[in-house]
């Protein structure tokens, strides 16, 4: 498996990307990586006999203009996606700029025939010892149409089937009642679509209080409010983990329950940690482009390496082109 890595992109950068790829060698060691970078990678990678270093030192903003970051050639993003292209690899990553990489991928991998607009699709934890959903989309789009939120189901079913082995994955709609009168008019609409398609086992709107119960498969939403409803369940993670270590520090007695409970919180912990699935793949692409977290540390950043591993081993690119064929 050849996998190209736009080491530069990123709030943190080489701090992340160089202990997350060193680690994903170390586990995976039969891959062969294309580490686009600074001269640092030279020295970083010198004893690494399956990395090639490609360098580039021009790193694009985060909130860059995508038309702007597609037309500078000497990026990071941009020298990646041309080394994925020419060396026919296998998967791409970036934590740079969301829009940059959806253009980048949209005008140069090319979409899926067949495919209307690509969405970022990604796993959630839930409350369910092992159990995971997926939501489509989180962030490609700030608008969408009811057909391509009926098209984000299609794929997400596709993509928990082929993930997780699930036949018959449920599809729920995101809004903000579970009644089917409730919704914006784009849920509206598009909940007649979808109720109307019997090849998706779609069964109603939910609201995004209840999506971490484990009793959903495929979440569908714009992407804006997909978004939204990412950062938010994040940032609910965050402020938990926060509060609960003001809790137990606040006196000898707290810290003695800390030390009764010590082993159930951090099952807690490790099982909501948005950290342990780390990228989100840009499904409809004809390939395997994923985007890491923009903060991705290197534990965050390896997580999104191994999304791409999976997916590569599943060849899930070509089941994708069978089944929406």
């Amino acid at each position: 498996m050849k996998i190209v890595i736009d080491m530069m992109g990123g709030d943190n950068g080489l701090k992340a990307t160089i202990p997350g790829v060193k680690e994903f060698i170390k586990q995976h060691p039969e891959i062969e990586a294309y580490c686009i970078g600074s001269e640092v990678l030279d020295e970083e990678f010198k004893n690494y006999n399956n990395v090639k270093v490609v360098h580039s030192n021009k790193v694009l903003k985060m909130d860059v203009d995508p038309m702007t970051a597609f037309r500078t050639l000497d990026s990071s993003l941009m020298v990646a996606t041309n080394t994925y292209l020419d060396n026919k690899c296998d998967a791409l990553i970036s934590a740079g700029s969301s829009g940059a990489l959806l253009t980048a991928s949209i005008f140069k991998i090319k979409r899926i025939n067949g495919v209307i607009r690509p969405g970022f699709i990604t796993s959630f934890p839930t409350v369910k010892k092992g159990k995971k959903f997926v939501v489509c989309d989180v962030g490609a789009n700030n608008a969408n149409t009811k057909e391509e939120l009926v098209q984000f189901a299609k794929m997400g079913t596709l993509y928990y089937k082929f993930l997780y082995g699930e036949d018959n994955p449920r599809v729920y709609l995101l809004s903000n009642g579970t009644e089917e009168e409730k919704g914006s008019p784009l849920t509206k609409e598009a909940f007649k679509l979808l109720k109307d398609d019997k090849t998706i086992n779609f069964l109603g709107n939910t609201e995004g209080r209840d999506a971490l119960f484990g009793d959903l498969d495929v979440l569908v939403c714009d992407g804006f409010s997909g978004n939204v409803f990412l950062k938010a369940i994040e940032g609910t993670a965050k402020a938990m983990s926060q509060m609960m270590k003001e809790a137990f520090t606040r006196n000898i007695f707290t810290k003695l329950g800390y030390l009764m409970t010590k082993k159930g919180i951090k099952e807690m912990k490790d099982k909501m940690d948005y950290k342990n699935v780390g990228g989100a793949m840009l499904v409809g692409i004809d390939g395997i482009v994923i985007k890491a977290h923009g903060n991705s540390d290197g534990k965050t950043f390896l997580s999104a390496l191994n999304v791409a591993y999976t997916l590569g081993q599943k060849n899930i690119v070509e089941q994708f082109k069978k089944a929406l064929k």
